[in-house]
């Protein structure tokens, strides 16, 4: 297990001081600009649909629904749209019969696509903790 820093946990407080440091906390009628824009890219799907877009450089509707499992159609459907329309992948329509449809990761979802691999290799290297943590809160023997 790692630890942190006394000049780690400095760096992060001005890290946040900046980044709420102009912001009223009390006043909650304040739009959240890291909320409003991380809300969509970081829900457990939307996740899932870039990480498989990195790994797949193009991949149609229902591979993305094989590869995602258990999201339905609506959900799939609304999150695409939504990750195109904040520029994390590019839907390109072919004029077929009968359509093709395909996905694609945009220079932009690609930036992003790093710093999801940075956290899933975080969580991956501290999931044995984090159960751990969980089964002693639950009062569950390991």
């Amino acid at each position: 297990m790692e630890t942190i820093t006394e000049n780690q946990k400095v760096k992060v407080a001005k890290k946040l001081k900046k980044m709420f440091g102009h912001v009223d906390l009390r006043d909650t009628t304040l739009a959240c600009p890291v909320r409003d824009v991380m809300a969509l890219a970081s829900d457990k799907w939307s996740i899932l649909i870039i990480l498989y877009l990195g790994y797949f450089p193009v991949l149609r509707f229902n591979q993305i629904k094989k590869k995602v499992y258990g999201i339905s159609n609506k959900v799939l459907s609304e999150r695409l749209k939504h990750l195109e329309g904040d520029g994390y992948l590019k839907r390109t329509m072919y004029p077929e019969v009968p359509v093709r449809v395909e996905y694609k990761l945009t220079d932009f979802g690609h930036s992003y696509l790093q710093k999801l691999i940075e956290l899933t290799e975080w969580a991956e290297m501290h999931k044995e903790c984090v159960i751990s943590n969980r089964n002693r809160f639950q009062g569950v023997e390991a």
